[in-house]
């Protein structure tokens, strides 16, 4: 029976590993192979044909190929180099990019929905923390190295967040059945006006 993460960094570890092997297992390197050389392009002489290594053992990559047979409902070895493409094209910003498509291409809030790379935690696992470094309180609103590069540090807490967006919500239906009382009442005036011309005439 496998043991449970103890503290939240443990599942970025646990995570790894369980791909890791399963990579291992069958026979798939850990480094992606570079794709072929694109053709060099003569009206473009500032074009380069370098592309970034996948390394398919790091936290992103992992993240990434979960994200994909957990959607998709299919073995590891399917999804490779559709998380190889996702990482070498957009980095570890394009795990958000991937969360919006896999949800039909609709915004994701990560006020309602856990990152699926930091888990929540709004500060990027693969760097040190801001406890570790020493960082300022007032940073944490600044923007700094740490945050998330998914999740830009959002706050996933919907039971806290429920209750303004449900506060937005009323105030939005509120204004929006006042506006349509102010039109019915208006096209009722510009109505009665109408039919007392063509009654005179």
């Amino acid at each position: 029976m496998p043991t449970l993460p103890t503290t939240v960094f443990d599942q970025f570890t646990r995570r790894t590993a369980d791909v890791t092997a399963q990579l291992a297992t069958l026979g798939i390197p850990l480094t992606a192979p570079a794709p072929p050389p694109a053709d060099l392009n003569p009206a473009d002489p500032w074009a380069s044909s370098y592309t970034v290594p996948v390394d398919r053992s790091s936290l992103a990559w992992c993240t990434a190929v979960t994200m994909l047979t957990d959607h998709h409902h299919t073995g590891i070895e399917r999804q490779v180099l559709a998380a190889d493409a996702l990482l070498r094209e957009l980095g570890v910003r394009g795990l958000a990019q991937l969360h919006s498509d896999l949800y039909a291409g609709a915004p994701v809030d990560y006020r309602f929905i856990r990152c699926p790379y930091c888990s929540g935690i709004g500060e990027d696992p693969t760097q040190p923390t801001c406890g570790e470094v020493g960082c300022a309180p007032w940073l944490e609103f600044a923007g700094h190295d740490h945050v998330c590069p998914v999740c830009q540090g959002d706050d996933c807490q919907p039971e806290w967040f429920a209750e303004e967006r449900m506060a937005e919500l009323e105030e939005l239906l509120a204004d929006a059945i006042e506006e349509r009382e102010e039109h019915a009442s208006l096209r009722y005036r510009t109505r009665a006006r109408l039919y007392r011309r063509t009654v005179r005439t």
